[in-house]
């Protein structure tokens, strides 16, 4: 038996150079006179190439509804296309498809084959970037943590930088992009997104991008021109799409382990740090090579980076509280029901009445959370004392167990004035530091001086370095020494009554 390409030459050789007929090549090598023919029109074998089934007939009335479906589904998110099922049902149910599903399972998937998008290879010129958000499962404090993090990508050089945050929110997108920049060393001339709703409010119908008020002071800030993505398009930013897996894949698995955002944000800046010294595929020189042309393309950093936060107005409440994405913050009691503005950063929250900041509060991303500072409500519990013991600002603060044994003996000894005065104690915190005041309540109970004005003193007299000079005339409750004046003529009288006893006169 000869191998195919070996028949192949044989035969043809046979006829064209040995001059054998093609009736004879064919009776010599058993194959027919046809195929002997067709080997002379070929110098190598053309392969077989199948023709394509013709469509069932029982299908063919149903092709153009079918062909329908599958492009009105590019237009919708991938989870919610039809599949072969699907459409198999709507034919059968909507339109009287009689037919089984198995063809028009077979056909589905030709088409679907067929209506495949192919892609033009890009050249990307030093520069240019591209931003976009993956999350990702962390264990942060033992706590198994779901994380977002924004990911930039410098095309032209594959240089890539990420940093985690709790949330997407528009002040992880502001912070993402200082961040970047600083790393970078500079802006890039331009930078594709997808359409985050971060960055744009509505797609006009002549495709142009109605920004957001964050995005558009962030572009002004930086001058850097920005580009989108058409929707549902994630191959129009294919090189940020891909780090956002491989940064996860590389970066995140196994599941980090970390006490602080803070802590995974160096994992990931030493990770992309070390990258640059890859040289990858279809290149010559490493990523750190080309980011050197990238930089070298990159805009000046203004002299000022953009303050990264979110700016809300609102209006305090009666509670003097102030929501802030579902969480409601305190502000101190005396700008009840006034309008303020809230910032909001990735770390902190920041609440303004004018020009003078009110109150800040550590960032919370839970939902439906009450964060208080209990110092604001100590001016109005001063005025209500009555409602200390319910007042929920207080119930969460931990103090040093001397505060509370300092009002057991205020209000023992004072009453209701010593629940107002244990309470002009707390407020000395507003002025104080807290352990300076503790440290005082503590020797205000060592030495029996159980009053505000006490522990104010002592307060003072730590910060100024003095010692203290308390007046024990005003602590009725200090143990008091009574020294009285000597009289000769007690001691003439305790003579003679020991004379009296026989005892004689003391030595």
């Amino acid at each position: 038996m000869y191998r195919e390409m070996d028949l192949y030459a044989k035969v043809r050789r046979a006829v064209m150079v040995e001059n054998q007929s093609e009736r004879g090549a064919a009776k010599r090598f058993g194959i027919s006179r046809k195929t002997v023919s067709k080997m002379m029109s070929h110098a190598v074998p053309p392969g077989y190439q199948r023709k394509e089934a013709p469509v069932s007939p029982k299908l063919g009335p149903f092709v153009g509804i079918i062909n329908q479906i599958l492009q009105d589904d590019r237009e919708v998110l991938k989870k919610q296309r039809h599949t072969a099922k699907r459409i198999f049902e709507r034919l059968r149910d909507e339109h009287g498809y009689a037919g089984g599903y198995t063809v028009v399972r077979e056909f589905v998937a030709k088409e679907q084959l067929r209506q495949k998008e192919v892609f033009v290879p890009l050249a990307h010129p030093p520069g240019r970037a591209q931003v976009d958000f993956g999350e990702a499962d962390i264990y942060l404090g033992g706590v198994k943590t779901r994380i977002h993090y924004f990911c930039l990508d410098l095309p032209h050089s594959d240089a890539i930088f990420v940093k985690a945050y709790l949330a997407e929110t528009t002040e992880a997108f502001l912070d993402g992009h200082v961040s970047a920049f600083a790393w970078m060393g500079g802006v890039p001339t331009s930078i594709l997104y997808d359409n985050t709703k971060i960055a744009v409010v509505k797609i006009l119908g002549d495709g142009r991008r109605e920004r957001t008020k964050a995005f558009g002071e962030l572009q002004s800030h930086y001058l850097f021109e920005d580009r989108f993505g058409r929707p549902a398009k994630g191959n129009d930013k294919g090189k940020v799409e891909g780090l956002v897996g491989y940064a996860r894949r590389n970066f995140m698995v196994p599941l980090p382990r970390v006490r602080s955002i803070d802590e995974l944000n160096m994992r990931l800046r030493d990770a992309c740090e070390k990258r640059k010294v890859a040289v990858l595929r279809g290149y010559k020189d490493s990523i750190a090579v080309r980011l050197e042309r990238d930089r070298k393309a990159l805009m000046a950093l203004p002299v000022d980076d953009i303050d990264p936060c979110e700016k809300v107005s609102t209006r305090v409440t009666s509670l003097s509280l102030v929501r802030y994405r579902s969480n409601d913050y305190s502000v101190p009691t005396a700008y009840g029901y006034q309008d303020v503005l809230v910032r909001g950063y990735v770390e902190r929250v920041e609440i303004a009445c004018g020009a003078e900041v009110i109150a800040r509060h550590s960032r919370c991303y839970e939902k439906a959370s009450f964060v208080y500072n209990p110092l604001h409500y100590l001016e109005l519990l001063e005025r209500k004392p009555h409602a200390l013991e319910q007042a929920a600002p207080l119930q969460a603060w931990e103090l040093p167990e001397e505060f509370e044994q300092l009002r057991r003996l205020l209000e023992a000894r004072l009453g209701k004035k010593g629940r107002k005065e244990y309470i002009q104690v707390l407020r000395l915190m507003e002025s104080f530091g807290d352990v300076e005041v503790a440290v005082a309540v503590e020797e205000a109970l060592h030495l029996s001086a159980i009053s505000y004005d006490a522990v104010k003193h002592l307060v003072l007299a730590k910060i100024e370095r003095r010692t203290p000079r308390l007046n024990l005339a005003e602590y009725p409750f200090l143990p008091q020494a009574n020294v009285g004046i000597t009289n000769v003529r007690n001691y003439l009288a305790l003579l003679q009554a020991r004379a009296s006893q026989g005892l004689g006169v003391m030595p």
